[in-house]
């Protein structure tokens, strides 16, 4: 939960709480610019809608995936090992937030589908690939940041291992 903190006077201060944290929000902001951006480029260049707003969204979903996969292998790394009461309730919370960004990145994929089929256009490829374009998009994304954020981790490796690596 992210909060802004408004001072009215010395003795007196305002708070406005918001869901999710600040970083959050502005790598939201900056998914959707990319997005538009891509669509603008390409709407200029080709004056193809239906090209430039299934790039677009893809770019868009691309994007947020990638944010999306990079918490949740975030929330995997930190979820506890242990059996008591806190740890359940710990997973329940992990649950309910994986949940909340699966939920989110669905819509936007449904949501970008409509936006594509919905332009004018004729055509199988048209009518029933471009569509799925930006879902499939965003889910490789996602992917993507879920590897990206383990390629940051070191795993410790057994003596034994190393020894029988080496032929020692």
């Amino acid at each position: 939960m992210g909060r802004i903190v408004k001072k009215l006077s010395d003795d007196t201060s305002k708070y406005y709480w918001y869901p999710g944290e600040k970083a959050e929000w502005a790598r939201a902001v900056v998914a959707l610019a990319v997005g538009g951006g891509v669509a603008t480029l390409l709407m200029v260049l080709t004056s193809n809608s239906l090209a430039a707003m299934t790039a677009g969204c893809s770019a868009t979903l691309a994007v947020a995936g990638f944010n999306f996969g990079r918490r949740d292998a975030k929330a995997l790394a930190g979820f506890p090992d242990r059996n008591d009461k806190a740890a359940r309730r710990a997973a329940i919370t992990y649950s309910g937030r994986a949940a909340w960004r699966g939920m989110i990145q669905g819509l936007g994929a449904a949501f970008a589908a409509v936006l594509v089929l919905n332009l004018a256009h004729s055509g199988w490829l048209a009518d029933w690939v471009m569509p799925l374009v930006p879902g499939a998009v965003g889910a490789l994304g996602h992917q993507a940041g879920m590897v990206w954020d383990r390629l940051g981790t070191t795993v410790a490796v057994p003596k034994t291992a190393t020894a029988t690596a080496d032929g020692n």
